[in-house]
């Protein structure tokens, strides 16, 4: 009885973002859907069995983790040898000679390729797009200027804001329900003269959810209040489109809505923004939600003698209760909850460096085998590149191209290897050994250095220690960075 082939697909997001786009082999680019409708239109064509499919989304990325997957999941499952079905050859890399390493390396780890698009002789096919494309434009220009051609024609680029969903030839579109919702922030705006906090509170209060089913923020209600795209005006790009879909308000309310806003950024007032060493650190231990840094300066006259006094308040407080009106305050003074936070700090730093690492070991320098090895990584590359040059120019036929690129892919495969084993090793010693210095360090500079440290220095400090901070009402508990 024959044996079932085994197929496994790999699709890659074409550079140009389109289907209206072509190839550098001259099809027409397809979208990841239509390619892997296509794989699987094949598959059941042929009777293949399906194993796995491999996707990679992000045409600039050079990471590529869907391949790495392909090539994994290769070593993990060599037999049965599988086909490894693309749309075409030059789907397997951003440059051609990515391309050609791909393909070399699939073949090196015993798969065979087959191209949708009807190339018949992979390496054949590889060697007539390295003729046409040895040295296309940047991938990245090519993919910002779809974009940017997109945004001219008013079409919608990334997830649409609040109030709209993406229509017809990929417009905005208002939703009635949330468009209402928008009219209504801007009508206690600039109308009932309510602030962007107590707005994000009526909200809550009733009911009213944003899209996620979330609470209303004052970030979210400011970036509402500021956004033109509620004017019918589409930006993205540095293109701006007036006119592009359905305003949802009027140029008048928008336009006060921003009068008084510059008014109140040009005004006056008691409220001080200054640094906190916890930013970012601090998170209230009843909702989960940050502590952010307060400073408030308040200034008096005395009624004895008349005479004036002036003092400044800095605390930390639960983000939820100012951005949202929910939770509670749960306020600590900040100079007590910052020392509170570097004692503990002290504390779990001397204790981790007190605790032996049965791991830590010294490991020979491979510095200088590293070095030969990627030396060799170079070599190769520009011998597959003379390679397919040569192909290219009719001097190797397309089974010369692939005996000797498959033997130069592997090599490359076995240096990587060894590369990679090498490396590890050294970034576990250097990991362990540096980690005991730094801590020393880190305690020496709490414990005795603290005071004649800058701000931002302390700063640094707190950040490279220290993971988070949950804070309570009689105390907080400090997490160490690993």
């Amino acid at each position: 009885m024959a044996q079932t082939v085994r197929a496994l697909g790999y699709f890659r997001e074409d550079a140009a973002g389109g289907n209206a786009s072509r190839g550098s082999n001259g099809h027409e680019a397809l979208s990841l859907t239509d390619q892997n409708r296509a794989f699987l239109d094949f598959c059941k064509r042929e009777g293949y069995e399906i194993a796995a499919t491999f996707l990679d989304t992000d045409a600039e990325s050079k990471q590529r983790p869907g391949f790495r997957q392909l090539t994994d999941y290769l070593k993990r499952n060599p037999a049965p040898a599988p086909v490894v079905i693309v749309t075409s050859v030059d789907r397997l890399g951003a440059t051609p000679t990515e391309a050609a390493k791909s393909l070399f390396q699939l073949e090196a780890m015993g798969a065979r390729l087959v191209s949708l698009a009807g190339e018949g002789d992979p390496t054949r096919a590889l060697i007539e797009h390295w003729g046409r494309n040895g040295a296309g434009p940047a991938l990245g220009e090519r993919v910002r200027e779809a974009m940017r051609k997109k945004a001219i024609r008013g079409e919608v680029l990334g997830r649409p804001p609040y109030g709209y969903r993406v229509g017809e030839k990929h417009r905005l579109e208002p939703i009635p329900e949330e468009a209402s919702v928008v009219r209504y922030i801007f009508r206690l705006y600039t109308r009932e003269g309510l602030g962007i906090r107590l707005i994000a509170r009526r909200l809550n209060e009733e009911g009213l959810r944003t899209r996620t089913g979330g609470n209303w923020s004052m970030i979210t209600i400011r970036d509402i209040l500021m956004n033109r795209a509620y004017l019918g005006t589409y930006t993205r790009f540095g293109v701006r489109v007036p006119g592009s879909h359905a305003a949802i308000v009027t140029p008048d309310d928008y336009r006060r809505v921003q009068d008084r806003m510059a008014s109140r950024r040009t005004g006056g007032g008691t409220r001080h923004v200054r640094q906190f060493l916890l930013s970012g650190l601090a998170y209230c231990g009843y909702c989960g939600n940050k502590m952010i840094g307060v400073s408030r300066h308040q200034s008096w006259t005395r009624r004895g003698d008349g005479s004036a006094g002036e003092a400044e308040y800095r605390y930390y407080q639960c983000l939820t209760r100012t951005n949202q009106s929910m939770c509670d305050y749960h306020t600590w003074r900040a100079s007590k909850l910052e020392e509170a936070v570097r004692r503990q700090a002290t504390a779990g730093l001397k204790q981790a460096l007190e605790t032996p690492n049965p791991a830590e070991a010294a490991v020979p320098s491979v510095e200088e085998e590293v070095d030969k090895l990627r030396q060799r990584l170079r070599s190769l590359d520009r011998k597959l590149e003379q390679y397919l040059q040569a192909a290219a120019a009719g001097q190797l036929t397309a089974a010369d191209l692939r005996e000797l690129s498959v033997d130069v892919t592997q090599e490359q495969m076995e240096t990587d290897e060894a590369i990679n084993a090498l490396e590890g090793k050294r970034r576990v010693a250097q990991t362990l050994n540096e980690q005991r210095q730094a801590r020393r360090l880190q305690i020496d500079q709490l414990e005795t250095g603290w005071d004649g440290l800058p701000f931002d220095q302390r700063q640094s400090l707190l950040r490279a220690v220290v993971e988070t901070v949950t804070v309570l009402d009689d105390g907080c508990l400090v997490t160490l960075r690993g």
